[in-house]
């Protein structure tokens, strides 16, 4: 058992090393897109802090701002012009005038609050000394869609909501082709998320603490995407909320990819079946069950015969196609509601729920293993050759024959190995107690 458990973790290790490596390398992927995108906008885009100090930056804000080579970051923005105020939550449009190279040039600055970073400026290059709100907004507008970002603000005592363009295609709307209701959004968001994203908005209005929630949305089409929603209160002169300003963003991609990732980590990436983690997780919610429902679990271990020779023989590539045909087998000899894993190599293991304890269990050990085995012995044609591999079976029950999960695999474990030295397509029943002398068999 100690051998097993060490495999299991170094399994388990490798892995949880792959998923980091993997996570790691998405990760450097995506920041060098994002970098490139923003490197590629014409209009220059900070990220200031709290602070007041820029955070992050691209090359147009550099060229700006008189520091085309440099870093800006660290950098405090009252160093070009003044920080606006730090508790201002309403988008804001300025006009300033930089000095570069011994020259003004007019710049003109949006600004939008961030709620986990302070704030982002657009800034844009003015070909005048007079401003084109027109052009301003439109420069805005794309670096919003560039930068997949809407702003929204919701007036608190009426169905009032502004979108800015980029949320509409959010929530699977070409832009203009609705007007924008808090009724609307109610209709939009998932039936299972609406009560908690409400409930999020109330808290964020009563204790004027940020606004931060995860949230489905349901498309037109039928479709469900992900959205993430920041934002804060408005008061008036009297300190009263009057409304909610914020931002959103689409998050489904990070969530296609994190899930992912789960199913990596849960999954046999050769067959598609669960691994010996998830085996676990569903037998002990299997067990629970049983217990309640007073049934019984039927735990088989099963043990290819003959595979490590057509591997050898024919190469991986054959032996690959041969376990994940037997994986196919195995599901279609079972019910939608039973379990069947891959342990490594050549072991699988299938896991029976709401047996009745009312039967013998020899009947049921038997009547099991005649299905498998019925299904797994028949030959396997893969290309122009048949290949057949034999398996051995050992099977323990809940209750009879332990109360947890370590105690079923290892009988279950002892009783395959019994059911291997007694011949080709062999079954064994584990245990009842321990008087017994070894796993039931029945003759060869």
């Amino acid at each position: 058992m100690l051998a097993t458990s060490l495999a299991i973790i170094a399994a388990l290790l490798i892995v949880f090393s792959a998923l980091v490596l993997l996570c790691l390398r998405r990760v450097k992927q995506q920041l060098a897109q994002h970098r490139a995108l923003l490197d590629a906008l014409p209009e220059g885009l900070l990220l200031v802090g709290h602070d007041g100090r820029v955070s992050v930056h691209n090359a147009a804000a550099a060229r700006m701002l008189g520091n085309p080579a440099a870093t800006l970051q660290g950098t405090p923005l009252q160093r070009w012009w003044p920080q606006p105020g730090e508790h201002t939550t309403a988008l804001t449009r300025q006009r300033i005038l930089l000095s570069v190279d011994g020259q003004q040039q007019a710049v003109g600055v949006s600004r939008v609050a961030a709620a986990t970073h302070g704030h982002a400026l657009v800034l844009v290059q003015l070909t005048s000394l007079h401003d084109n709100p027109v052009e301003d907004a439109e420069r805005f507008k794309r670096s919003q869609y560039f930068a997949s970002i809407g702003t929204w603000d919701w007036s608190i005592d009426t169905d009032k909501l502004y979108w800015s363009e980029a949320i509409y295609a959010m929530f699977g709307f070409k832009a203009g082709e609705v007007t924008p209701s808090y009724e609307l959004f109610c209709t939009c968001v998932h039936p299972d998320d609406l009560e908690r994203v409400r409930a999020g908005e109330l808290r964020c209005i009563e204790t004027g603490h940020n606004h931060d929630e995860e949230y489905r949305v349901i498309w037109p089409d039928g479709s469900i995407h992900w959205l993430r929603e920041t934002g804060n209160v408005v008061k008036d002169a009297c300190g009263q909320p009057v409304k909610m300003m914020g931002i959103v963003r689409d998050i489904s991609e990070e969530k296609a990819s994190v899930n992912q990732l789960k199913k990596i980590a849960r999954h046999d990436p050769l067959t598609g079946l669960p691994n010996r983690l998830l085996l676990e997780e569903f037998l002990t919610h299997a067990l629970a069950r049983a217990r309640s429902n007073a049934t019984r679990v039927a735990l088989v271990f099963i043990d290819l015969n003959g595979f490590k020779q057509v591997n050898d023989k024919h190469g991986h590539a054959v032996g690959d196609r041969l376990l994940v045909s037997t994986a196919q087998r195995l599901q279609q000899a079972l019910r939608e509601s039973d379990m069947v894993a891959r342990l490594g190599g050549d072991e699988f293991v299938v896991i029976i729920e709401g047996l009745a304890l009312g039967e013998s269990l020899h009947d049921e050990a038997q009547l099991i293993s005649e299905k498998i085995l019925q299904r797994l012995s028949q030959p396997i044609d893969l290309g122009n050759a048949s290949h057949r591999v034999g398996a051995s079976l050992g099977i323990a029950m809940f209750p009879e024959h332990g109360p947890n999960i370590d105690s079923l695999i290892h009988i279950a474990d002892q009783a395959m190995y019994a059911a291997k030295r007694n011949g080709n397509n062999q079954y064994c029943l584990g245990m009842a107690n321990a008087g017994e002398p070894s796993p039931a068999c029945p003759a060869p």
